[in-house]
């Protein structure tokens, strides 16, 4: 016989629990309603044209992404919000144009390997006579307009576009990519001769992946969403946030959203609700910008002081200043160099530029790489530099004992709260790189190289140097020390 149990909700708390349910049934129905309204009037109109429809946009973030007239377009946020079908919808926008040319790129074959298959579904239906070419990837319209397929392994397949020009250009998934190098290069590719057709860059990620801090620092800081901005680059910009309700394929079905709310939480965050605030598998967690971050100050001149320079003429050079307050031994970095194509020689005139404020030349130390002959018979990176003046050595390129100082450094005092390394505010390259650099995921006790690292090798180079106090005030303070203060505390001794 089965046996009836009564129920422990209290009667208030069900009724309520129903009205809920009620008012979510009648909201969702109106939905339907609506939806059913719509598609009739649509189905009207094609009856009377003979029109047969492709792809609709969801309404909202889809149409809104669709519908942008700014030169580059972020659309990014929780998964399943419909961005690679909005990705492979936007350049047909052109394709009725012979001189129309797009190129989409993702970070591997496999994944372009999707993308090809929805566009199959898709190009056909909105282009009839429209062929797509296996080999090489790429799509011909009945009007001689193209839309070719790539991927982006490594940096250096971009020279595989070498000498091409494209109308539009669209990254797919763009937070795959670990630097911005990829999309500058790209950029540069987008041109037409056409003068009906404007040109377009577009991208879709989500947040997280090794790319997600440039990406984040490029399209989601600068302004709200929905907000149109001009880049530093002159360039306009948008960025578009996803939701996963914005595509009502999935979001009513519910079985999408109870997979993303199984996942672990920083995953949930960045995939569900979209957050590109949470850093999964950031290699230095314990950096908090509350701590660690400062607002410049004038700093003493009698202060010792340090330069560490990671050199890169394609990828960026970074010199980083250090100042050692005699207080607590605190290094302060409270400037920066971030640039990239820069020779030896401009790289040494920049930084006597930079420390035209300085008391004297500034004592430091240089990637290794910069020493090394590469072929040619002149001088070295760091013999121009020494030429010119600086007085430099090589760094101790350690990289796991360079991420343990840097750790070290991190560590608050437990008395005074203060860690032993603090940034100036201006420093934003540095910044960001120890908020977003991830871990290898081949070697868990190391960075991912891939990742944009040049403040960050600065940084290691500048602690593996044993920056210190060397005046003579500080050699008495240390005799005072070892004298008067006992070796134990506790014994007396």
């Amino acid at each position: 016989m089965t046996k009836l149990t009564r129920s422990k909700t209290k009667p208030k708390d069900r009724i309520k629990s129903l009205k809920k349910r009620l008012a979510n049934a009648e909201h969702n129905l109106k939905k339907k309603e609506s939806k059913v309204l719509e598609t009739d009037k649509i189905q009207e109109h094609l009856d009377e044209t003979g029109s047969k429809v492709a792809f609709m946009p969801n309404d909202g973030p889809q149409t809104d992404f669709l519908a942008a007239s700014e030169k580059d377009v972020l659309y990014g946020g929780a998964a399943g919000g419909g961005k690679s079908f909005a990705m492979l919808i936007d350049p047909l926008r052109y394709c009725h144009v012979k001189a129309h040319r797009a190129l989409i790129l993702r970070r591997s074959m496999p994944e372009l390997r999707e993308l090809i298959d929805k566009s199959r579904e898709l190009y056909p239906k909105a282009f009839p006579g429209a062929k797509f070419r296996e080999v090489e990837k790429l799509w011909n319209f009945p009007s001689g307009a193209k839309v070719e397929f790539g991927f982006l392994e490594r940096d250096a397949d971009v020279y595989r576009y070498q000498g091409q020009a494209y109308s539009w250009i669209g990254f797919d998934e763009i937070t795959h990519l670990p630097t911005e190098f990829s999309w500058n290069y790209l950029a540069s590719r987008l041109r037409t001769t056409d003068p009906n057709i404007a040109t377009y860059l577009r991208c879709t990620a989500n947040p997280g992946g090794i790319g997600a801090q440039w990406v984040k620092q490029r399209y989601v800081e600068p302004a709200d969403p929905n907000t149109s901005f001009k880049g530093s680059d002159g360039l306009t910009r948008k960025f578009i946030p996803a939701k996963l309700v914005d595509n009502p394929y999935l979001a009513e079905d519910g079985e999408y959203e109870q997979m993303l709310m199984s996942l672990p939480p920083i995953q949930r965050k960045q995939l569900l609700e979209g957050n590109w605030d949470i850093a999964e598998g950031a290699a230095f967690a314990e950096f908090d910008p509350e701590i660690h971050v400062i607002v410049p100050f004038g700093i003493p001149a009698w202060w010792e002081r340090v330069k560490a320079i990671d050199y890169g003429y394609a990828s960026e050079s970074c010199c980083l200043w250090g100042a050692i307050d005699p207080e607590d031994k605190t290094i302060i970095i409270y400037r920066e160099l971030y640039q990239k194509g820069l020779t030896g020689e401009a790289l040494a005139d920049t930084i006597i530029d930079m420390e035209q404020e300085e008391i004297k030349s500034i004592t430091g130390v240089l990637d290794t790489a910069a020493w090394a002959k590469t072929g040619y018979t002149g001088p070295t990176i760091g013999e121009i530099l020494q030429q010119r003046g600086h007085k430099l050595r090589r760094a101790d390129k350690n990289r796991i004992a360079g991420k343990v100082q840097i750790h070290e450094y991190l560590k608050q005092n437990h008395v005074t709260g203060r860690p032993k390394l603090q940034i100036s505010n201006t420093c934003v390259n540095l910044i960001r790189e120890l908020q977003g650099i991830p871990l290898s995921k081949t070697k868990p006790e190391d960075v991912d190289t891939n990742a944009s690292d040049h403040a960050y090798d600065a940084l290691r180079y500048m602690l593996m140097s044993r920056p210190r106090l060397d005046s003579p005030h500080d050699r008495m303070l240390d005799l005072k020390r070892n004298i008067y203060e006992p070796a134990d505390g506790d014994f007396g001794y």
